[in-house]
């Protein structure tokens, strides 16, 4: 059975944690799942904003990839944020606020924006596919902070905590951070793994996913086009044993064609992703305790 897709809403509670983390304490696998783009938790003060109506929003959403994950983890702990992505983007450095839709921004020159921010996809993104721009007014700069406060960190912490505690359990910890992307087109990857060219992961982790995902029957890229973002970019650190890995699925090979609920294919990508896992895990438990942690 399929599970469900429920439809955007506000939250009934606004102060309530933004995410949501499955797993025991201390964990019981050395591998742990970002889910950080698929929440369809949409406050009323962000409905209120919006210049369009709330379907213009909603391809900003990795549409039900938390579904796939949820589906495909076993033992590993799970971090998933509800807040929407359009609400704050969990990706993006707390200081890539766009001062075309946030008073409490800095202006800087062009040279000096990171290349996500001068095409609208912020901290609190701009723009979505297909909508252009999203909101009717700009929001105050202490409406920013507060949601930097209060649904920003507390998931940043929560990923960091449960990693720092796989790594004392097991000597070495993976974080596999988990997107959908559009399709790339005909006879382009269904599958792309970023490691940020090298500096978030060991090659041994991104070669046994690679593998993974071809023996499934999955065509693979490496870091194009995607090659990781800022929760790779603040998160790994594989000198000190701590890897991270960002996995990208192709929306259409486990949503319906109109890529709003699970389709045909929801269940071979839940066995792909769960494959994937197993050998993320074996791969970190081939090393040593001792000399992961070195």
């Amino acid at each position: 059975m399929h599970p469900s897709s429920p439809a955007p809403g506000p939250h009934s509670n606004p102060d309530a944690r933004s995410y949501d983390r499955l797993g025991a304490t201390p964990p019981a696998s050395p591998v742990v799942i970002s889910v950080p783009h698929a929440g369809r938790d949409y406050p009323l003060a962000l409905m209120a904003a919006l210049r369009v109506p709330l379907a213009g929003v909603l391809p900003l959403e990795d549409r039900l990839v938390d579904a796939v994950a949820r589906a495909a983890r076993t033992d590993q702990t799970t971090i998933v944020q509800t807040r929407a992505r359009a609400w704050i983007d969990l990706n993006r450095r707390e200081d890539e606020r766009d001062p075309l839709v946030d008073e409490g921004a800095a202006v800087l020159p062009l040279a000096q924006q990171s290349a996500k921010l001068r095409s609208g996809l912020g901290l609190v993104p701009r723009r979505a596919s297909g909508a252009g721009d999203l909101w009717a007014r700009r929001f105050t700069g202490a409406d920013v902070t507060a949601r930097i406060a209060r649904d920003y960190r507390p998931y940043h912490d929560a990923v960091s905590a449960a990693l720092a505690a796989a790594r004392a359990r097991f000597g070495v910890a993976v974080l596999l951070d988990v997107h959908s992307m559009p399709p790339l087109g005909p006879g382009q990857a269904r599958v792309v793994l970023g490691d940020r060219f090298g500096h978030a992961a060991d090659a041994r982790f991104v070669n046994r996913m690679a593998a993974t995902c071809t023996a499934h029957g999955f065509s693979v890229a490496l870091n194009t086009p995607y090659a990781g973002g800022h929760i790779l970019e603040r998160h790994a650190n594989p000198a000190t044993g701590i890897h991270a890995i960002q996995l990208e699925l192709d929306r259409t090979l486990y949503l319906d064609r109109k890529l709003h609920a699970p389709g045909a294919g929801f269940a071979r990508v839940v066995d792909l992703v769960r494959a994937t896992l197993a050998a993320l895990t074996e791969e970190a438990l081939a090393v040593p305790l001792a000399a992961a942690a070195e």
